[in-house]
């Protein structure tokens, strides 16, 4: 039988009069009834409201909702905004349901939203498709808290028939709109602010962040495992308390065992910014926005709440959720649980013939041949002219220039194996595969031989989903059943098994922070610059295939 009713002693970080002092927190069922100051000042450790991560994709953790709840509840996170765009992509709707249902097997309290760009393109192949009716569907549901991401600015700019009804169906039901729009600024960030979309989390520029501010639109700062935009974004938080949130957004799994928002608070605090001021963005604002059933340390409240050391590093001492002690000095008190894998994978093992790229079959001038240039903590990439390997009429990987070839493989259907070159990855040998590739989750794989990407690309397809590293005779792969994106098991083991394989991936000469991680985004085609689909390579400028330099 839990023990949800109890009292509790500490230093108390009031959020509501921005003051610290001790108090005790009295506890019934669940529920905080009463908040008393008391006099003793030999009282130890500070108790604050729980951390709200305001936008993560689960499925980035390689996780289940319940392990990734298990993970983050160690580190004071009690909520989670949700996006599950990802296994949509894969699942469709039967993937959105899952989520769900896996997240309620734990005391921890996921916000799911309703995935509005599924797919994210026509441009490539994904697994499933959500139409407007399917959205309104979702957003029925008391489960569904808002309308995910639209990622069609373009979409919403040019008010698509489809784009606007889902956005309707969210405003009728009085359920918010998140926003993504990398870049855009002043006319055509004020028309798509205007359409009803209330937050992005994708401004890598403080200029590009005001703009929006100023247009009434509130900024959510990212720090995820590649896309890192936190220094560039803090310091708005003295000028605009209010309208900043905290997130992850894509966080793999060695990175949310190692720690979660508490790390932007350890940092923020670092930086001479006002406690109060972080709590908000960390603690506050996105319960207030999304109107989540989140507690806030407040009589009446649930008790979600945490124990900190202190309010310099944040290292949590113990962690509520309704009353439930979920943490404990390190040590999650969430128990793994089961869960049977749902999936969506069609495709045979490729060979090196698939992969070859004659001199006609790639665009070219004067020898010099299109190139992604991948950005190490960011999703957008550069488009270089670079002269390419040509040898016996074939382009081929360059370790001298570090111009790799890159693949995608089309995981639903039997098709071409859709190919180019790119540029900072930085292997001198072996190859990195990977399922996890944004938005559809089509195979994606690059190397500094055919031999090599062959092997790393096979090792997931027989898996029917993970991600894997080859280097000669050696390989690993880490299974992940669950669309191709997920694994089943205890995530403290997956956690470990992915610290080897990102090691791995790093020895053969990686030039990148988070290989895998970046590699998951190289067929994001909403995010400029250049991109590869399962069809083709994709110039996000012109939002069109790319047919010559």
């Amino acid at each position: 039988m839990l023990n949800n009713s109890f009292s509790t002693k500490a230093n108390l970080a009031d959020v509501w009069t921005e003051q610290v002092y001790p108090a005790e927190i009295t506890v019934e069922n669940g529920t905080i009834t009463a908040i008393q100051t008391i006099t003793d000042e030999g009282v130890t450790g500070y108790i604050l409201p729980g951390f709200t991560d305001s936008h993560v994709h689960i499925e980035s953790s390689m996780l289940v909702p319940a392990e990734f709840a298990k993970l983050a509840v160690v580190h004071g996170t009690v909520a989670t905004v949700s996006d599950p765009h990802e296994i949509a992509n894969v699942c469709g709707m039967q993937g959105v349901e899952f989520m769900i249902a896996n997240g309620q097997q734990v005391p921890f309290k996921f916000n799911f939203g309703a995935p509005s760009c599924v797919p994210a393109t026509s441009f490539e192949t994904a697994g499933a498709t959500l139409d407007s009716n399917d959205v309104k569907k979702l957003l029925e549901k008391d489960e569904i808290k808002y309308l995910s991401e639209m990622m069609n600015f373009p979409g919403v700019l040019f008010e698509d028939e489809e784009v606007m009804k889902k956005i309707a169906a969210a405003h009728r039901l009085n359920k918010p709109v998140d926003g993504h729009a990398p870049g855009l600024r002043g006319d055509d960030a004020r028309k798509y602010i205007a359409a009803g979309i209330s937050t992005d989390h994708e401004c890598f520029t403080k200029e590009e962040a005001l703009d929006k501010l100023g247009y009434g639109m509130k900024i959510i700062i990212r720090e995820g495992s590649a896309a890192k935009n936190f220094e560039a974004l803090v310091g708005l938080l003295d000028d605009y308390p209010d309208k900043l949130m905290f997130c992850s957004d894509d966080k793999h799994p060695d990175s949310l065992a190692d720690g979660h928002i508490n790390q932007l608070c350890q940092r923020a605090i670092a930086k001479g910014i006002d406690v109060f001021k972080v709590l908000k963005a960390a603690c506050i604002n996105p319960v207030l926005h999304y109107k989540l059933d989140v507690g806030l340390l407040r009589i009446g409240d649930p008790a979600d709440f945490i124990i900190t050391e202190d309010l310099v590093s944040f290292k949590v001492l113990k962690t509520y959720i309704n009353g439930e002690l979920v943490a404990e000095n390190g040590k999650s008190l969430i128990s793994t649980t089961t869960a049977a894998a749902v999936n969506n994978f069609n495709c045979s093992e490729i060979n090196e013939s698939d992969l070859k790229i004659t001199e006609n079959q790639y665009p070219s001038v004067n020898g010099l041949i299109p190139v992604i240039e991948a950005l190490d903590g960011q999703l957008i990439t550069n488009r270089l002219l670079l002269k390419g390997n040509l040898v016996n009429g074939e382009w081929i990987s360059d370790t001298g220039t570090d111009i790799l070839k890159m693949v995608v493989i089309n995981r639903y259907n039997q098709a071409p194996v859709a190919k180019c070159f790119i540029r900072n990855f930085g292997f001198t040998k072996g190859a990195i595969a990977s399922s996890v590739a944004h938005d559809s989750h089509n195979i994606i794989a690059v190397g500094a031989d055919d031999e090599s990407i062959v092997a790393a690309v096979n090792l997931v397809i027989k898996e029917k989903g993970g991600v894997s590293c080859v280097a000669g005779s050696r390989n690993l792969v880490l299974p992940l059943p669950v669309a191709g994106l997920m694994s089943i098991e205890d995530g403290y083991q997956v956690a470990a098994l992915y610290t080897a394989i990102d090691a791995m991936a790093k020895s053969l000469g990686a030039n990148l922070a988070a290989p895998f991680m970046t590699l998951s985004f190289m067929g994001l085609l909403v995010i400029p610059h250049l991109k590869l689909s399962d069809k083709g390579l994709f110039d996000g400028d012109k939002f069109s295939f790319v047919s010559g330099v």
